[in-house]
């Protein structure tokens, strides 16, 4: 097909309302971005939702082996969760060598992220349940719920909406589940990287909301199965969080027999510089949902799941889905982390997000034209006074052949390729810089 015909051939079928450009499969290369329609070159600083890690036609994905493994796993969708296969067992071994945690030695594979927290919230409703002794398939749990915070964004599935709170059109005129919403004390930087805001207060406002959630005679007092949190909010503004705060919810686990889970679909897989950017705060979750860079989604689960003796990752089909994953999935997940350990790529990619932080920092400095530049790695942002003074710099960055996302109210995020070079770095920052200019003289 002509690529001039794409997006008017999708309009007849479906809603286009994404990018205006028809992206080069053959020719897009590492942080670029080909438009076949146009040729125009874009550089790539959303990488599809922080979903590509290294970028498009890495030399490393042109390996003959590995190809030849991803021909065969492209030929056969097998049912994973029931069907094993050598190209399987090599992803596992890969994931759980390099980017599963110590102790956590439970697994489950599913397509898509939204799913991935929903088994999470199974898994902690099942525990929940049988702790309190209704081991009973008939049993009633509805009185069972997920603590989780506001700004969240956890996916569009069936649980997953209950526990999403950014744009309204997300959840909107779906039915929900009522469960506790908490205040997300979301840390301010100034321009030196210090925190700027009484974070201490905001803390003590959630954990007073908490209080109240566990405390005795409160209709959830002893029927919250898990307190669910990002440890960095990604589309409700790129918010983060002190480690003192992951750890007070840690206690509040703790004390209060229900299970802390970690959406890391947006923030984990090696983005943020470790292969999960809880890591960087030192408090572990009981189960942590993975997604987008990994390929394959799912979820990793800790000790505490087996103070239940049937649980859902001992217990057969609890938690399952036809092809527990996807083997094409797999295979290039395993490609995926075998570069990002043979290149160095963590390290990489912290020093490429300290070098744009810096970048960013000293814009908004001689510029004022935004604030709060925060991130780690290859997930950074920026905050605006208005919506429309963020929307008007993605725009423009766009026209630019620059791509960025916006994220929450009024911030602007990158979600950079972990093998984005320095010079392509200071693309970025000077694209930034113009459009800021630009703005100024508009």
């Amino acid at each position: 097909m002509n690529p001039q015909r794409v997006l008017d051939e999708l309009a007849r079928h479906q809603l286009v309302d994404g990018y205006p450009l028809v992206v080069d499969l053959e020719r897009s290369e590492g942080s670029w971005i080909i438009d076949a329609a146009s040729g125009e070159k874009y550089l790539d600083a959303f990488t599809c939702f922080a979903s590509m890690p290294l970028g498009y036609n890495h030399p490393g994905m042109m390996d003959a082996d590995y190809l030849q493994t991803l021909k065969l796993a492209s030929l056969c969708n097998v049912s994973n969760a029931d069907l094993y296969s050598v190209e399987m067992a090599q992803f596992v071994d890969a994931f759980a060598t390099h980017a599963t945690p110590e102790d956590f030695n439970h697994h489950f594979w599913i397509a898509g992220g939204g799913l991935a927290v929903e088994n999470a919230m199974k898994a902690a409703f099942d525990w929940k349940a049988r702790l309190l002794g209704r081991n009973d398939f008939a049993d009633n749990v509805n009185d069972l719920a997920i603590v989780h915070f506001k700004e969240a964004f956890h996916g569009r599935t069936g649980y997953t909406m209950s526990v999403t709170n950014t744009l309204p059109d997300k959840v909107g005129l779906f039915p929900k589940f009522d469960w506790p919403r908490i205040s997300n004390p979301t840390v301010e930087f100034d321009l030196d990287g210090n925190i700027c805001n009484d974070i201490e207060a905001l803390e003590n406002q959630a954990y007073a909301e908490l209080d109240a959630v566990f405390a005795a005679g409160s209709p959830t007092h002893d029927r919250v199965a898990g307190i669910l949190i990002e440890p960095m909010q990604g589309e409700g503004g790129d918010n983060h969080f002190r480690p003192e705060f992951l750890a007070r919810l840690r206690d509040y686990a703790d004390t209060n027999q229900c299970l802390l889970l970690y959406d890391e679909v947006q923030s984990g897989f090696f983005g943020s510089g470790k292969p999960w950017m809880w890591q960087h705060h030192g408090v572990a979750p009981d189960i942590a949902a993975f997604g987008k860079k990994s390929q394959v989604c799912g979820i990793y689960a800790g000790p505490r799941m087996d103070e239940v003796e049937h649980n859902v990752f001992r217990r057969s089909s609890r938690i399952n889905s036809t092809w527990g994953g996807n083997l094409v999935d797999m295979v290039r997940s395993r490609r995926y982390i075998e570069i990002i350990v043979a290149d160095g790529l963590c390290d990489h990619v912290l020093n490429l997000g300290e070098h744009v932080i810096a970048g960013m920092r000293e814009i908004a400095r001689s510029t004022g034209a935004f604030s709060n530049v925060r991130g780690v790695g290859s997930l950074i942002a920026c905050s605006f006074d208005t919506a429309e003074a963020r929307d008007s710099l993605v725009r423009d960055l766009f026209n630019h052949k620059v791509i960025a996302l916006p994220c929450g109210s009024r911030s602007m995020r990158f979600r950079l390729p972990l093998i984005m070079q320095q010079e392509e770095a200071d693309i970025l920052l000077n694209a930034v810089e113009s459009a800021v200019s630009r703005a100024v003289s508009a």
